[in-house]
């Protein structure tokens, strides 16, 4: 069997090139020697890099970093036919836990990556209205409010001591600084309508941190993004919202095999392929646990089976 020709993307902020070259050696020498290294900055997180990788003729792209580096290098894979390879060095690597890739092992994800079949999946493209650069991918998920506001409140060096537990931290602030509005919400080629929350979460996969579903009916291959309007504003709201989260559609689900989401009354979930989101004032917005800035009004659509992954 041919070894590939890899390109490895690397935020070296998470992970060093030498790290990773010991790595490669370990798992596959060959695949080693083969390999161009790229490096991303804080100015282009991963889309140059993808881009030169591309143009040199790779046919893997292997990326280690976080949730943002793999978004960038996904949004420039989307639709080349060329399969991405994921080493997680971030604090929530959310695609990677979604498709099962070894979290705290870099040999094993580099053995994943150079030895697993592909997969194709879905991505998602957002359109915010009034920015220059106004469509952008996402492999996870996109939205507004507490999710976001957690992003903006987080210390980031407590993030960088404490991992995906300094969200915690930033949850008090982030709840008593979140408040419910009321915007319009079009599905697919439907009517908007009025709904009312503080947290609009719409994912192309849902499983977050601690092997919580958010969107417990998302997956990254069925060609449809999910969708979750949270409205909790006081402590029973909150604990509703909990016990849906946790019960309701985690441990229930996991014993009662096929059974359906379950909304309540602060905690709502839909399914499209196109959404279409007016807000009546700009929110603190992210993007693949990134905080993007205020956006006011955006278009998501789903790109299915977009991106070949291992």
């Amino acid at each position: 069997m041919t070894s590939p020709r890899p390109a490895v993307v690397y935020n070296p902020s998470k992970i060093s090139r030498d790290g990773l070259c010991d790595a490669f050696d370990r798992v596959d020498p060959d695949a080693c020697a083969a390999a161009r290294w790229y490096e991303t900055t804080v100015e282009d997180p991963g889309r140059g890099p993808a881009r030169d990788a591309l143009d040199a003729g790779a046919d893997l792209v292997i990326v280690a970093g976080g949730d943002g580096t793999v978004r960038a290098v996904a949004e420039v894979l989307a639709g080349t036919g060329i399969p991405l390879g994921i080493v997680p060095q971030g604090t929530g690597n959310l695609l990677a836990r979604n498709l099962g890739v070894p979290i705290a092992d870099v040999d094993a994800a580099i053995a994943r990556a150079l030895e697993a079949g592909d997969r194709r999946i879905d991505i998602g493209w957002i359109d915010i209205d009034g920015d220059d650069e106004d469509k952008r991918a996402f492999a996870v998920m996109v939205g507004f409010g507490l999710d976001a506001r957690m992003l903006v409140e987080t210390d980031e060096d407590l993030k960088d001591k404490a991992g995906w537990l300094a969200y915690v931290e930033a949850l008090g602030r982030a709840v008593s600084a979140s408040e419910v509005v009321a915007f319009d919400l079009a599905l697919d080629d439907g009517d908007p309508e009025r709904v009312e929350g503080h947290t609009l979460m719409i994912g192309n996969c849902g499983t977050i941190q601690g092997g919580v579903a958010l969107l417990p009916d998302a997956a990254v291959d069925d060609g449809r993004l999910d969708l979750l309007l949270v409205s909790a504003d006081t402590v029973t709201g909150w604990l509703d919202t909990v016990r849906s989260f946790v019960w309701d559609n985690g441990v229930r689900r996991f014993f009662v095999k096929e059974s359906d989401t379950v909304d309540s009354d602060t905690a709502q979930h839909r399914s499209a392929t196109r959404m279409r989101v007016e807000l009546p004032e700009p929110l603190p917005f992210e993007i693949d646990g990134e905080e993007v800035g205020d956006v006011q009004a955006f278009t998501v659509r789903v790109d299915a089976g977009a991106l070949i992954v291992r």
